[in-house]
């Protein structure tokens, strides 16, 4: 049961905002339901579908089972338990799966097209799911290795120059890919992995003049990206090879000019074996927190573009000044010179 009502009765408290018409009464090890008999039918399969996933051994959480919730609401033939529960992973004990519907259909399209752009706010899983899927293509022998690179811009302060050899200066900007990778492989393989070239973690500057053939490559924070930087990456796709590209347009680093991964979901939208897959903050799996940030500052953001509209409007029509009657097209007709 503690499990199920999750710390502090918070996955209870889910529950109830997906079903406000139903109250959810617990006793011991009692759930009563009280109100409309759909509401309630609705609640007594979710909670059922989420007792076959605990069973299963999945680690249950708030997304998770908010997205269960609207997986049932929106069709009665669906199972959460067997959409979500099959895992991408399993490595040091824990299985990686997919949490919710958005991060299935992400997983979905990376298997079946060569090149994927996973585009959304933080904590929706679109790196640690690329990379869980390349260590999976690498264990089956699909592909001969994998690279992960990622720009190294600062994000929003500079840091000057670092002390030591190269690596030690790249390092700090490709940690987060070596923090994934140390959740996914066993620590003491990582370095062998890295030598051998199997692996590779490099920033995006190492990639121009290669051709990438027969490995998954993951191109993390390509908001980041200029134009020039991102056309460079997609043409170095070699024979054999995924690539997917992982980015936040909402978070973008770069000083000035545009966003290579704006500007290319305007230029490849349409190109067959091309996906973009857009995850929103109802896929965030970190903190429930997170997710009604990503909303406070989605709204913000648009509540300004309507602002700076608006505005613009306005000096373009003080530019033009109020309309003449008279003469032809609406002007005055020309003073005779005396």
């Amino acid at each position: 049961m503690v499990r199920l009502l999750g710390p502090e009765d918070r996955y209870l408290s889910t529950i109830e905002k997906q079903y406000p018409d139903v109250s959810v009464h617990v006793r011991g090890n009692d759930i009563t339901l009280i109100g409309p008999a759909d509401g309630v039918e609705s609640i007594r399969r979710l909670i059922d579908e989420l007792q076959v996933m605990l069973r299963d051994g999945q680690e249950l959480g708030e997304a998770q089972v908010a997205s269960s919730a609207r997986m049932l609401h929106g069709d009665a033939v669906t199972s959460p338990s067997q959409l979500l529960g099959a895992p991408i992973l399993t490595a040091r004990g824990k299985s990686v799966r997919v949490k919710t519907v958005g991060q299935k259909e992400y997983v979905d399209a990376i298997d079946a097209n060569t090149i994927v752009f996973g585009i959304g706010p933080a904590g929706t899983g679109k790196t640690y799911l690329a990379m869980a899927k390349a260590v999976r293509a690498l264990q089956n022998k699909e592909v001969e290795r994998i690279i992960l690179t990622r720009p190294a811009v600062e994000a929003g302060e500079r840091l000057g120059f670092l002390p030591g050899t190269l690596s030690d200066k790249i390092d700090p900007y490709l940690r987060p890919l070596y923090d994934a990778l140390g959740q996914m492989l066993d620590p003491e393989l990582i370095p062998k992995l890295l030598a051998a070239g199997t692996i590779e973690v490099a920033p995006l500057a190492y990639m121009r003049g290669r051709t990438l053939n027969s490995s998954f490559v993951v191109l993390d924070e390509a908001q980041n990206t200029t134009p020039e930087q991102m056309k460079m990456f997609l043409t170095r796709l070699g024979f054999g090879s995924k690539m997917v590209v992982t980015g936040d347009v909402t978070q973008i680093d770069l000083p000035a000019g545009s966003s290579g991964l704006k500007l290319v979901t305007r230029v490849l939208d349409g190109i067959d074996d091309i996906h973009f897959s857009y995850l929103t903050s109802a896929d965030v799996v970190r903190h429930s927190l997170v997710g009604r940030i990503v909303d406070a500052y989605t709204e913000y953001d648009a509540q300004r573009q309507a602002l700076r509209q608006e505005t613009a409007e306005a000096r373009d029509f003080a530019a033009r000044g109020p309309q003449r009657s008279g003469g032809p097209q609406g002007r005055l007709p020309k003073r005779s010179q005396t």
